[in-house]
């Protein structure tokens, strides 16, 4: 009876230490997970992570590719990150792909196939052909040091000028040495010059040749300035929108290359004038959210690059680059961050302001409102009381609220804020709708030039008056509403 009561108990344990080791193998199942099964990169290259889950080692076996990095290639149970890197843009002109294979010897085994997309191919050829060593002769002001020099004077736009398909063809003639002269003798030290490149002054398009003859007129009239004394901004404006309304990944890469393009040819031609010149990438930019302010930073990277690559003058050259719509409150909530320049210390920002809109621009009553003719606390009409602007619409508050917001988020970190464009119409066309009461409509559009115009100085910005001939008659160079000269000389006092 012994023996055969130990024989069972002998048998019995057997049954339960195969039990256990049978549950305790079913609890431990091989496994091996990866998060990601294929991962796509810009034709820039960059870094993406992916999580390797495992209850054992595992390894990737090292494609040892020289584009394709790895922050680890083996780990134990658990989870581990591996961040893989693109190191370098993709210009292979077609993609590029490698496959990671992660295995351990519990038998399981996975694969991530990561893919880069190549560069576009070049869309226009390169127009820096003769780049020189950087030259700071006559460069040594810093964006703040240059701000301080152009607010000792008035600053004003020669508008619809060279930004139309002809030079002369929205105003009474073009830009003249001797308009220069008289712009200057009046107050106005600093002048913008709106540019049309593209819409109209590409000889060759499909390989974005800006028309020699044109470059030669705007490099004469950069020299009217400069040889005056009188401080220039050049910009890239409008062009039907070429690059205002792209701001999206769709439009990017063709953006950026003809960004560069025009820019390369424009610093090349403009290179060797001192610091009277600035440069400004280009005009108001439509930017919207987070995703299409990183595009448009990288818009103006291009313009600074193209700049900077030139050398000479232009490797110290000021730069300009525009705020969001060059709005003060989009602006304010969009650009966190200013664009990479690789010289410190040289940028300014660019706003403009035409608030309240019913006031400054608008020249015909909508669905959505009228036309605004008063402006101002003390300029309130009782004859047209509907045409009377409203509390918080652009009045003085709403406008020295917005560049408060602009002295805070630039000014005070030693950007400089140029307010490239502002201005208000005074309603004296029979043609269209008029005023009645002419005495508060005059007091008002002089209220509002004054205004904005000693806002803008309050806090540290330098405000370009919109001139379009509504305040001087160029062509015989003198000053046509004297109304609104004075209240511009007002708001700089």
């Amino acid at each position: 009876m012994k023996k055969n009561y130990f024989f069972k108990s002998v048998v019995f344990l057997t049954a339960i230490i195969i039990l256990l080791a049978c549950k305790k193998a079913k609890t431990t199942a091989p496994e091996l997970t990866v998060s990601v099964s294929t991962i796509t990169f810009a034709p820039e290259g960059g870094s993406q992570d992916i999580t390797v889950t495992s209850n054992a080692d595992w390894s990737v076996s090292n494609p040892a590719l020289s584009w394709l990095q790895l922050s680890t290639t083996s780990g134990k149970s658990g989870s581990t990150v591996i961040h893989v890197t693109v190191t370098s843009p993709n210009g292979t002109g077609a993609s590029q792909s490698a496959i990671l294979y992660i295995s351990s010897p519990n038998g399981q085994a996975r694969r991530v196939t990561v893919t880069q997309a190549p560069l576009p191919p070049n869309l226009y050829p390169s127009y820096n052909t003769s780049p020189i060593a950087p030259d700071m002769t006559g460069m040594t002001s810093t964006a703040v040091q240059l701000a301080a020099k152009m607010g000792t004077g008035m600053g004003m736009n020669f508008g619809n000028t060279m930004d139309s398909d002809i030079e002369n063809n929205w105003v009474t003639g073009p830009i003249t040495n001797v308009q220069i002269k008289f712009v200057k003798q009046i107050g106005f030290t600093a002048v913008r010059i709106p540019m049309n490149w593209v819409w109209t002054h590409l000889s060759d398009r499909k390989k974005a040749t800006i028309d020699p003859v044109w470059l030669a007129r705007v490099k004469q009239v950069v020299g009217y300035c400069v040889n005056n004394g009188v401080y220039v901004i050049v910009n890239a404006h409008a062009d039907l929108g070429w690059l205002e309304d792209n701001v999206n990944a769709v439009k990017k890469d063709s953006v950026n290359a003809m960004q560069k393009a025009i820019w390369e040819q424009i610093a090349t031609t403009l290179r060797d004038f001192d610091e009277h010149l600035i440069f400004a990438g280009t005009n108001e930019p439509k930017a919207d959210n987070a995703e299409q302010m990183a595009i448009l930073n990288g818009y103006h990277e291009t313009f600074i690059n193209a700049v900077r690559s030139t050398g000479g003058r232009n490797a110290y050259r000021v730069l300009v680059v525009q705020g969001p719509h060059t709005n003060t409150s989009i602006t304010h909530t969009l650009m966190t961050t200013m664009p990479h320049d690789p010289v410190p210390n040289k940028l300014m920002l660019e706003v403009h302001d035409y608030t309240p809109f019913q006031f400054t621009l608008m020249d015909a009553d909508a669905s959505w409102g009228k036309m605004v003719y008063y402006w101002g606390a003390g300029n309130v009409s009782t004859i047209e009381p509907d045409r009377n602007n409203t509390p918080g619409n652009g009045d003085e508050a709403a406008i020295a609220a917005q560049y408060q917001l602009m002295k805070h988020d630039f000014v005070d970190k030693g950007i400089p804020v140029v307010l490239g464009e502002y201005a208000t119409m005074r309603r004296t066309d029979p043609n269209k709708p008029m005023p009645k009461d002419t005495l508060m409509h005059n007091r008002s559009v002089d209220d509002w030039t004054k205004f904005v115009t000693k806002s803008a100085k309050t806090n540290g910005m330098l405000p370009f008056f919109w001139e379009v001939g509504q305040m001087l008659d160029r062509a015989n160079n003198v000053v046509k509403d004297q109304r609104m000269y004075d209240a511009l000389v007002a708001g700089y006092k």
